[in-house]
């Protein structure tokens, strides 16, 4: 289930709010300046291939695109049987920002962002049909979990794709992890 769990960053080790109340966490976000929305379902095959799958989304796609400036659409997809997942997990476990929106909607499955906005810590778990946009310059990370499974819909306005700029702080290794987090969650 979604989940918004708020955390001081001097005192990480317990977050002062949570909840999974979907119009809450909206709201929440939207305070920070964060997009948060739930697209529809749609019913797609577990096999379904990246071009279905943007096909799928199309209208919703071709909307972010025309509101914010987005170049490209893709789709990235990651199962427990990857034998990179531990490496995969770890490139995004450091406190980075980007010099773009980072624009993720999650097809299936789930995962966990972290933004620090000011001297709190804003963990969102993403569930199937959540898009969440974090804004350019925000600090962050995302923890998929050891064992990830997720299908996610990327856009980017940067054609060349993900690119982080690391903070180099250690913030990240102070709060609660995925399964922590998500256990308490899902």
């Amino acid at each position: 289930m979604t989940t918004l769990s708020i955390f001081d960053q001097n005192q990480p080790d317990r977050a002062h709010t949570v909840t999974r109340d979907t119009a809450q966490i909206r709201e929440r976000l939207a305070e920070q300046g964060i997009r948060f929305e739930q697209w529809p379902t749609r019913d797609l095959p577990a096999d379904a291939t990246p071009e279905s799958i943007l096909e799928a989304y199309g209208d919703e796609i071709a909307r972010l695109k025309e509101e914010s400036g987005f170049q490209t659409a893709d789709v990235i997809s990651l199962n427990p049987d990857n034998p990179k997942k531990g490496e995969l997990r770890q490139k995004f476990l450091d406190e980075h920002v980007h010099s773009e929106d980072e624009v993720r909607f999650f097809v299936r499955g789930n995962g966990l962002f972290y933004l620090h906005l000011g001297d709190q810590i804003y963990a969102v778990l993403c569930e199937k049909n959540d898009l969440i946009s974090v804004p350019d310059g925000t600090r962050h990370w995302f923890d998929m979990g050891p064992e990830p499974a997720f299908t996610c819909i990327r856009l980017f306005s940067n054609p060349e794709g993900w690119v982080a700029d690391f903070t180099g702080e250690d913030i990240a290794s102070h709060l609660p992890r995925y399964e922590a987090l998500a256990g308490a969650g899902g």
